[in-house]
């Protein structure tokens, strides 16, 4: 049996970007969907490096008071570490809001986001995957998706893909195009929580190796979080091992070495391919947004992932909100389209240029051992470089009182 419902908003994906987007657009009013494939809580592959700026992002969320009661580490410097061991210093303040970045696991932070979605009025259906994107007049109208309990059919004038890096709505609905096939990954990503590292206190670390780099840092409980990305034909070389990629790529930094030697996994290995960074379309056709991983890929020792999940998921629902309020320079779907096109390329395309140059070092370990030496005379160039990978300092975005 196919059910039929309608909404103002359909969410796809559940995580920081689509709970965000839910929390903001039901809290003013509009009937929202939250899809979400997995179940909550659930261990996420990523650095769970949360930056300052996500601080006041939690507070017009209305999850600040439940983020501390976490109680996330406290991280208040990044120390990036060459090959040989030589190390230059970022503290955490330098991000430009508050004084320390937040260590935590998004098992816990996106659980947090999810239930304050549902608790702001949005209805959250978890275990459930979109199976197809509905389509008439050359615009999204809605989705079907599955449960245990059946096929369901949803309508909304507005549908946002926060899928992810899968990007699943977005494929769908330019499944004709050329540019939307699958790429043969080029980089694997491993992360896995350990017990009794040495990672240096209040530190998040990034280490540098052949063809790709890595991060460790505390999360609650006393655990830290190992976050890093191979090559694919160095993890081929290894079997596929995570463990034999820890030892026989990562490991070859002399700190990673030091800090990991003692420690003990104490959590599955989480893995996944990884196509590219960088920026996707973020409107792909009328009645359909892209947030979070979905619009764009950012490179994970910027440590800026999950802030741009969130401030992408914020201007999402800033602009959809203005459009079901009709207000006269959004009349149609187009005008959405093509006015959120611009403010996310004003927001956050100068960060992702930034990172896109930085990228080129990242993966060539003789080309960061170089850029560490450079960038650790100067700490007003340090200083500057590590802004730019944040875009505009106090961006915020106001959402109107109220949808109709």
């Amino acid at each position: 049996m196919v059910e039929s419902s309608n909404y103002d908003v359909i969410i796809a994906g559940g995580g920081p970007a689509g709970a965000s987007a839910a929390i903001l657009l039901t809290s003013r009013g509009a009937r929202v969907l939250v899809i979400e494939q997995k179940k909550f809580p659930r261990p996420k592959l990523c650095g769970e490096f949360i930056s300052p700026e996500c601080v006041p992002l939690f507070e017009r969320l209305g999850v600040a008071a439940e983020i501390n009661q976490a109680e996330p580490a406290p991280l208040t410097e990044t120390v990036f570490y060459s090959s040989s061991g030589r190390q230059v210093v970022v503290p955490s303040s330098w991000f430009g809001t508050g004084t320390h970045a937040l260590g935590l696991s998004r098992a816990e932070m996106d659980e947090l986001l999810l239930r304050r979605a549902a608790a702001a009025g949005a209805d959250v259906c978890e275990g459930a995957s979109v199976s197809n994107v509905i389509s008439g007049d050359g615009r999204v109208t809605g989705v079907t998706y599955k449960t245990a309990a059946g096929e369901f059919v949803c309508h909304a004038p507005m549908t946002i893909d926060a899928t992810g890096r899968t990007r699943f709505l977005a494929r769908r609905a330019n499944s004709g195009s050329k540019s939307q096939r699958l790429k043969r990954p080029k980089i694997v990503a491993f992360k896995a929580h350990f017990e009794n590292t040495q990672v240096a206190p209040g530190a998040c670390e990034i280490y540098f190796y052949r063809r790709g780099y890595g991060g460790l840092s505390t999360v609650e409980n006393g655990l830290s979080n190992l976050c890093f990305i191979a090559s694919a034909r160095d993890v081929r070389a290894c079997d596929t091992d995570p463990d034999r990629v820890l030892k026989e790529v990562v490991c070859r930094n002399q700190r990673a070495q030091v800090a990991l030697q003692n420690a003990r996994i104490s959590s599955p290995w989480l893995a996944v391919s990884l196509e590219s960074f960088g920026r996707h379309s973020v409107a792909p056709v009328p009645g359909l947004l892209t947030i979070g991983d979905a619009a764009s890929f950012i490179d994970p020792f910027t440590g800026s992932g999950i802030l741009m999940a969130l401030q992408s998921g914020e201007l999402a629902a800033e602009f959809i909100v203005k459009f079901l309020e009709r207000e006269p320079n959004l009349r149609t779907l187009e005008d959405l389209g093509r006015s959120y096109r611009e403010a996310y390329r004003r927001v956050f395309d100068s960060r992702l240029r930034i990172c896109s140059l930085m990228r080129r070092a990242a993966f060539a370990s003789e080309f960061a051992n170089l850029a560490i030496l450079l960038f650790g005379w100067s700490d007003g160039l340090r200083q500057r470089l590590t802004r730019a990978t944040r875009g505009a300092h106090g961006e915020t975005y106001s959402v109107p009182n109220r949808v109709r």
